[in-house]
């Protein structure tokens, strides 16, 4: 009888033991808009996970006194008040690692592209401390969006936080898909983050990425405009955590955050279901810790640290051009700079839409190429001096030579820094109309025939596969030859 008692039975794993366990089992008060309300659970810590015993999960976002709220993150028919829940001990994770790659997947890592879930290996935490100052290094090399005003007046570096802001429809999501597509073959690996948009521009989004080949090197994390509050708002995070893996592994990447403003919402949505506190515009006291926490997870690591880097392109959206919002400077006063897009120009037909005055890379010079940022020098200022001057010369007043000289070559410019939607550029192409501007190689011909001209040049160009190192001399005269050869 003694045998039996103590012989282990048949089914049971060989590592259960015996013994007393104590587990805490709440029950759920009320339900509603993607909150569950709990009771009974005095020891569950912030983003901790609990399960319902239906099966739904929920995270753990606010503590109260006898009482906490959750997130949910997966809900059934059956969740009702009076449901028992208990605790996991367990915060939540995101699978990371190459085999992400080209896929589509929400916030927790499941498929959204109709394949069947990643086999991952690895997992990291979507809340992480950001990387400290002595694992950090300078921002010393370029990243290449293809803008040409970009790239050449408000250049971005690896690691660097660039903020892209402007009203909605003015070309922001074209030009962060712009970066993404010219980062092909150049050993960068990028997520795109989609927070709260309609399934039309999702899928958009796909097929841009899809028919420029980039999403061989691209991970897509959805959280679309009907999706659960609490999905739009762990979105970003599952992206900078998918990105995190890969820095911490030695290597480039590059994190898109379209966009913030409905990451915002979304945090505003919960926090006042949860009963906090309103702020400013409703926004809780902590938005901006939100999204500093977030946004200094990018960095350049060190060599002895991986030396990989993760770049941030954060998207936030204005309304009738106010900068001066509170999530619009907020994002601001974080990042290394921001690239505005302005709506007068949007109609102007000046496309990119960048307005070049009030956009500004505190870092990014710093990493240019020596021969982008030689030719680069004096257009932004002579470009600003320009839209000075062409401002008073609408007035009808007779101007100098010199001045008028300064607009001819200034109309010259605004046509050369014209660009296609999804036409990203070379770094070689960039210095190619850099120099052939800066030298007057252009001013034999129109604006617009000039711009017509470059994409002729550049292949040209391409076609003798010169560097960004080669001389300054060998670069004019190819351009001098190419230009004879286009004419």
């Amino acid at each position: 009888m003694l045998e039996s008692l103590t012989r282990e039975p048949p089914g049971r794993p060989p590592d259960y033991r015996f013994g007393l366990r104590l587990a805490e089992r709440g029950s759920v008060v009320g339900v509603g808009d993607g909150i569950a309300w709990v009771s009974g659970l005095p020891s569950a810590q912030l983003d901790e996970l609990i399960y319902f015993d239906d099966g739904s999960t929920a995270l753990v976002f606010q503590l109260a006194e006898h009482l906490l709220g959750a997130i949910l993150l997966s809900q059934q028919h059956g969740l009702t008040a009076g449901m028992a829940v208990q605790r996991t001990g367990h915060r939540l994770k995101v699978g990371v690692g190459d085999t992400l790659l080209g896929r589509v997947i929400d916030p927790l890592g499941n498929p959204l592209d109709g394949l069947a879930p990643a086999e991952t290996t690895e997992s990291r935490f979507l809340e992480a401390a950001a990387p400290p100052i002595v694992e950090r290094d300078f921002v010393t090399q370029p990243l290449y969006t293809g803008s040409k005003i970009v790239d050449t007046l408000i250049p971005i570096g690896k690691g660097q936080r660039q903020l892209v802001v402007g009203d909605d429809g003015m070309g922001k999501s074209a030009f962060v898909l712009d970066t993404v597509i010219n980062q092909k073959g150049r050993n960068v690996l990028c997520v795109v983050v989609v927070i709260g948009q309609p399934r039309s521009a999702v899928a958009a989004t796909i097929e841009a990425l899809n028919s420029a080949d980039a999403l061989q090197y691209t991970v897509v994390v959805v959280a679309e405009a009907d999706a659960l509050p609490g999905f739009r708002y762990l979105a970003p995070f599952a992206g900078c955590a998918i990105a995190e893996h890969w820095m911490r592994a030695g290597r480039d990447t590059l994190v898109v955050y379209d966009d913030l403003t409905r990451h915002a919402q979304s945090y505003r949505e919960l926090s006042l279901l949860l009963r906090r506190p309103p702020g400013r515009e409703a926004y809780p006291g902590d938005i901006f810790y939100l999204h500093s926490r977030l946004l200094e997870r990018s960095a350049v690591l060190a060599p002895g640290f991986g030396g990989g880097s993760m770049t941030a392109l954060p998207v936030v959206e204005t309304r009738q051009g106010e900068i001066a919002a509170y999530i619009p400077t907020n994002l601001i006063s974080i990042t290394d700079g921001q690239i505005y897009f302005d709506g007068k120009l949007f109609a102007a037909g000046m496309l990119p839409a960048i307005d070049i005055g009030r956009s500004v890379s505190r870092i990014g010079g710093k990493a240019q190429h020596p021969a982008i940022k030689s030719a680069a020098a004096r257009i932004r200022l002579d470009y600003l001096q320009f839209l000075e001057m062409e401002l008073f010369a609408r007035f009808g007043t007779r101007v100098e030579a010199g001045i008028e000289e300064k607009l001819r070559r200034g109309r010259l410019l605004r046509a050369l820094l014209k660009q296609d939607r999804l036409a990203p550029l070379s770094g070689q192409a960039h210095l190619a109309w850099l120099l052939a501007y800066e030298q007057g190689l252009l001013e034999r011909f129109a604006p617009d025939e000039a711009a017509a001209r470059l994409p002729r040049l550049f292949a040209r160009i391409a076609e003798r596969g010169l560097t960004l190192d080669a001389p300054q001399e060998t670069w004019l005269a190819a351009l001098r030859e190419s230009l004879a050869e286009t004419t």
